[in-house]
C-alpha cells in the first residue's frame, strides 16, 4: 500500500514540477520557498516548495505549502493535485479537504462529497454542515437538505449562516413563500442585515409578485439612490415593474460557491489575508460570474502586495456586470501599485467615457491624476464628476477638498479656498479639511486666529494623526507662542518620526525657544529623510539654517524676526 501511494504521490508532483532542484538541494529550495512565502510571492514559492517536495515527496509541511502556495496563485489544477497527495498519505489538513470537496460540487458529483466526508474529510464544521446540506440540494433531497440545514441552524454561532442558506435553497427550487417567511423573520425570528441576503430577499419577494415591498426594502437598506451597483440596478428593474429572477444562486455548485463566500467575508476581519483568500479563490472558482468572490479576492491579493494576480482577477469580472467599473477602478490601483501609473490613468480614462455618468469614475481618475501631480487635469476630472451632483450632500464632500488641494497646487487659491470652504458647508467637522484649510492660511499668513480654531478642532478629531499635530504647532508658532509650539511639535515628531517637514518645523520651533543644539539636530534629520520626492522642505534653505542660523535666514528672506528667547 506504501508504494502505491508513494508512487501515486510523485506522478502528481512531476506534473505540478516547475524545474530543476538545482545546487542548492532540498534546504536551498525549502529556505527560498519560506522566503517567497512570506512575502506571498506564490508563483516563486510554488515553485521552489515543489521542488524541495522532489526530493521529499511525503513531507507534510512542505505538501501543504505548495498546495496553499498553488491555491493563492489560483492554480486550482495543480493545488488540487497536491490536495490529493496530502490525503493519499493520510493526513489531514483542512484546506485540501476543502479542495477536493470543491471539485466534487465542479463536476456535479453530489454522491462524492458523502463519500467523502464518510471517509473523514473536513473543511471545517460551519463548512461542512452547509456543504452537507447543498449536496443533498444537488441530488434532489430537499427534505434531507432542510433536516442538514436545520442542524446547522442549530449549532453554536452557526444559526444565522443555517438559516440563510436554508432560505437561497428554498428560493432555488422555487419555494419562495417559505425563503420569504425565514429572511423577513416570520419564521424563526430576524436574521441580521447582510447585502447578499437583503438583496436576495428582494429578488424573492419580486418573484412573490410583491415588487413594492422589495423596493421598499431596497431602499431602506440602501438608500432611494444605492450607491451599490448591483442594488441600483435591482431597484431600477423593481421600480420599471420587472419581475427579477433569483439569480443569487442557480444550483447546487452555486450553492457550494457560496458556502466559501459566505466564510471568506466572515473571516474578512477575523483572519489574515492569506487565510481568507483561500476561500475566496475557492468561491470564484466554482462560481467564475461570481463578481463578488472576483473583488473580495482581488482586494486580498493587494492587501498582500500582489498587484499582478490582483490585475488578472479584476480582469475576470465581466463587462456587463454591475460592479464592472468597481472592478476597473480596482484593477487601476492594483497598476497605480505596481509601479504603472501612466496605464492606470488610460484605463480610467476609458472607464470615464463609458461610465461617464457615475462621478466615482470621475473622481477615481482625478484622484489617480493628483497623485502623480497633475493637478490641471485633476481638477477636470473633478469638474466632471461635481458637474453631476444634482444636489450635493455631505457624502460629496472628498470631491470639493480634492478638486481644492488641485487649485491651491496650480496656484488659483481664491477657487481652492471656494472649495475647501464648500467641502466644510457639507461636512463642518471633517478634520482633514480642516487641516488643510487652516494650514494654507497659516503658510499664507492669513486669517490665522481661524486658523488656530480650524486646527484645534482637527486635532481634537484626530489626536492621533502627526501631520495635522503638526499644523497646529505651526500655527502656534506663526502667532508667535513658540514655547506652545514646542509641545505640539515633539508630539507630531513622534507620530511622525520620518517626515521632513515635521522635523523641519521641529528644529525652527526648538530654536525659536532656545534649543540651538536640538534645533540643528532636527534639521540634520529633515535632510536625512528628504528623498528627492518632495516639494518640501527646502533643503538648501535647511543647509542655510545650519549655516548661518533660523535668524539670519528670515531677515534675509525679508520675513518678520523671531520674538527674543533665551539660550537652554
Amino acid at each position: 500500500m506504501f508504494g502505491t501511494t508513494r508512487a501515486l504521490v510523485a506522478s502528481a508532483l512531476l506534473l505540478v514540477m516547475a524545474g530543476p532542484t538545482g545546487a542548492g538541494g532540498i534546504a536551498g529550495a525549502y529556505l527560498a520557498a519560506r522566503q517567497a512565502d512570506m512575502l506571498s510571492d506564490y508563483a516563486t514559492a510554488s515553485r521552489y516548495y515543489t521542488q524541495a517536495l522532489a526530493r521529499d515527496p511525503s513531507d507534510p509541511t512542505l505538501l501543504e505549502k505548495a498546495m496553499t502556495a498553488w491555491l493563492g496563485l489560483g492554480d486550482f489544477t495543480r493545488a488540487r493535485t497536491v490536495a490529493r497527495g496530502i490525503r493519499a498519505h493520510g493526513l489531514q489538513n483542512p484546506i485540501a479537504d476543502m479542495l477536493i470537496l470543491s471539485e466534487h460540487f465542479a463536476n456535479g458529483d453530489h454522491e462524492a462529497v458523502f463519500a467523502g466526508y464518510e471517509n473523514g474529510l473536513s473543511a471545517g464544521p460551519l463548512a461542512d454542515g452547509l456543504l452537507k446540506a447543498w449536496a443533498h440540494v444537488g441530488t434532489g433531497r430537499m427534505s434531507d437538505a432542510g433536516v442538514a440545514f436545520d442542524a446547522v441552524a442549530t449549532g453554536e454561532g452557526t444559526r444565522n449562516f443555517g438559516l440563510l442558506h436554508k432560505a437561497f435553497a428554498l428560493a432555488l427550487v422555487g419555494d419562495f413563500g417559505g425563503a420569504d417567511q425565514i429572511l423577513s423573520g416570520a419564521a424563526h425570528g430576524a436574521l441580521p442585515v447582510t447585502r447578499t441576503g437583503i438583496i436576495a430577499h428582494a429578488q424573492i419577494l419580486s418573484q412573490l409578485g410583491r415588487n413594492a415591498d422589495a423596493l421598499r426594502l431596497i431602499e431602506q437598506v440602501f438608500g432611494a439612490q444605492p450607491g451599490d451597483p448591483t442594488a441600483r440596478r435591482l431597484r431600477g428593474a423593481l421600480a420599471a415593474g420587472e419581475t427579477v429572477p433569483f439569480s443569487l444562486i442557480r444550483d447546487a455548485r452555486g450553492g457550494a460557491a457560496e458556502v466559501f463566500y459566505t466564510i471568506a467575508t466572515a473571516l474578512r476581519t477575523e483572519a489574515s489575508a492569506t487565510y481568507t483568500l483561500f476561500y475566496a479563490r475557492v468561491a470564484a472558482d466554482l462560481r467564475p460570474d461570481h463578481v463578488d468572490a472576483l473583488l473580495l479576492s482581488a482586494a486580498l491579493l493587494e492587501e498582500l502586495g500582489r498587484f499582478g494576480l490582483a490585475i488578472e482577477v479584476y480582469d475576470r469580472v465581466p463587462r456587463n456586470a454591475p460592479s464592472f467599473h468597481i472592478a476597473e477602478m480596482g484593477r487601476a490601483g492594483a497598476l497605480e501599485d505596481a509601479g504603472k501609473p501612466d496605464v492606470a490613468i488610460e484605463v480610467l480614462r476609458q472607464l470615464a467615457e463609458s461610465h461617464a455618468v457615475l462621478p466615482v469614475v470621475h473622481t477615481a481618475l482625478g484622484d489617480t491624476l493628483r497623485r502623480e501631480s497633475r493637478f490641471a487635469e485633476a481638477a477636470l476630472a473633478y469638474d466632471q464628476a461635481i458637474a453631476l451632483y444634482h444636489q450635493p450632500d455631505a457624502s460629496h464632500w472628498g470631491a470639493y477638498y480634492a478638486r481644492g488641494i488641485t487649485r491651491e497646487r496650480t496656484g488659483d487659491w481664491e477657487l481652492a479656498e471656494a472649495d475647501f470652504r464648500q467641502a466644510l458647508s457639507l461636512n463642518p467637522s471633517q478634520p482633514f479639511v480642516l487641516n488643510y484649510l487652516g494650514y494654507s492660511l497659516v503658510e499664507r499668513r492669513e486669517r490665522l486666529d481661524e486658523a488656530l480654531e480650524m486646527i484645534e478642532r482637527a486635532v481634537e478629531a484626530e489626536p492621533e494623526n502627526g501631520f495635522i499635530t503638526d499644523s497646529l504647532g505651526w500655527v502656534l508658532y506663526r502667532l508667535g507662542r513658540y514655547d506652545d509650539a514646542a509641545g505640539y511639535m515633539e508630539r507630531a515628531a513622534e507620530l511622525e518620526p520620518a517626515d521632513p517637514v515635521i522635523s523641519d518645523h521641529l528644529g525652527d520651533t526648538l530654536w525659536a525657544v532656545g534649543r540651538r543644539r536640538e534645533a540643528e539636530f532636527q534639521w540634520r534629520r529633515a535632510l536625512s529623510f528628504i528623498t528627492g520626492e518632495e516639494t518640501e522642505p527646502d533643503p538648501d534653505r535647511i543647509n542655510r539654517k545650519l549655516e548661518v542660523g533660523l535668524d539670519r535666514v528670515l531677515e534675509e528672506e525679508g520675513a518678520d524676526p523671531l520674538k527674543v528667547a533665551s539660550e537652554h
